[in-house]
């Protein structure tokens, strides 16, 4: 395969749609038609489940399933409470970040469509009167510009809303990828290039493949484990993100080094078959795709657990992209590490296809 970029313009304005789009873990439906849309010329048929995991895939009839998920949910906010004077207090939807909301916008989302919002945080000039509060999760609060808990209401804001930020994709320096949700919705695009990959360079696999883009990962790898169980799949390769090590006050001694510019991250973890990761290592080290290895310790925290758990046990596999700022709203990732992950996962469905034998897995 060609080294020189994969990405088209329409791949381009499909991840830009798909990421600036809210999918809030429950809500991601709206995020899985938008990722469906574009993946159907490339797939035979759809499966999606109960939750809103949505799969397509290629050669539904194969007895053998392999499959390459990434995950469709972004950290949010619910609403909690509403104060007598029109003040909102939330509680998490996954992961959510309390440190980066004092001063942010959001949009609250309701059953008359969305409502503007802010994150309030008390002026400068009035804090530092002896030791400084520091924001928690239980002392942010939002204001959508009432008065009343009635004003809040009419708006048709209640407990339970979802609360999302608006922060949109940018390209920064030519080759930087930033937005909020590329945790994960950059996997569930590059999954999908995998399979526009596949139809445009006429690949015929001889296994079914199974595109899975799956819901409510950031709450504990959910939609994966439902969905293992109606797949099935023999040999499942996860692709997920993974921290930039090298930016200021994380420890590498902790974390690990990993870098974005430097590649594709293979994972070491006892979740991880072993040979398996040998053939994606080993394709990486025959294709030139340059990689970089992490090690986790107990379990990936990503779908990988999911999956290679499940089933009496599925040969499961991690390929991380690395990204800075994580479950914030200005993720980071590099181009180049996007294009090799589409690059590796390709190569190694490829290597399956081209004389492994299934029984390698077992």
């Amino acid at each position: 395969m060609s080294t020189k970029s994969i990405l088209n313009n329409e791949s381009m304005a499909f991840l830009e749609s798909y990421l600036n789009n809210a999918s809030p873990t429950g809500y991601e439906s709206s995020g899985q038609k938008i990722w469906m849309e574009y993946l159907k010329p490339y797939v035979d048929t759809f499966v999606t489940d109960t939750y809103g995991t949505a799969v397509g895939v290629i050669n539904p009839e194969a007895p053998f399933k392999v499959v390459i998920e990434g995950h469709a949910d972004e950290i949010s906010w619910y609403v909690n409470y509403i104060t007598d004077d029109g003040l909102i207090y939330v509680i998490r939807n996954g992961g959510s970040d309390h440190q980066i909301a004092p001063s942010k916008r959001v949009n609250i989302h309701t059953k008359n469509g969305i409502v503007k919002g802010v994150f309030g945080w008390p002026a400068i000039h009035t804090r530092g009167r002896g030791k400084e509060e520091a924001a928690t999760q239980h002392n942010i609060f939002i204001d959508c510009g009432c008065s009343t808990k009635e004003e809040v209401e009419k708006l048709g804001i209640h407990v339970g809303c979802v609360i999302t930020y608006p922060d949109e994709f940018i390209v920064l320096n030519e080759n930087k990828f930033v937005c909020r949700a590329i945790d994960n919705r950059m996997g569930g695009f590059m999954i999908a290039e995998v399979a526009r990959l596949l139809h445009d360079n006429k690949v015929k696999l001889p296994f079914g493949l199974y595109i899975t883009n799956a819901v409510q990962e950031e709450v504990g790898l959910r939609g994966a484990e439902m969905i293992t169980q109606t797949i099935k799949p023999n040999v499942a390769i996860i692709t997920d993100v993974c921290h930039d090590s090298t930016t200021p006050m994380i420890d590498k001694k902790i974390e690990g080094e990993t870098k974005i510019g430097k590649g594709p991250v293979i994972t070491y973890a006892p979740a991880v078959q072993n040979n398996l990761r040998d053939l994606i290592v080993t394709t990486a080290e025959e294709k030139e795709i340059p990689f970089q290895r992490l090690a986790s310790s107990r379990v990936t925290g990503t779908d990988t657990d999911a999956f290679a758990y499940s089933n009496g046990g599925v040969a499961s596999a991690l390929i991380s992209l690395p990204l800075r700022y994580m479950h914030t709203t200005v993720e980071m990732v590099h181009r180049e590490d996007v294009e090799n992950v589409i690059r590796l996962i390709y190569e190694t469905i490829l290597k399956i296809q081209d004389g492994e034998t299934f029984s390698y897995f077992k």
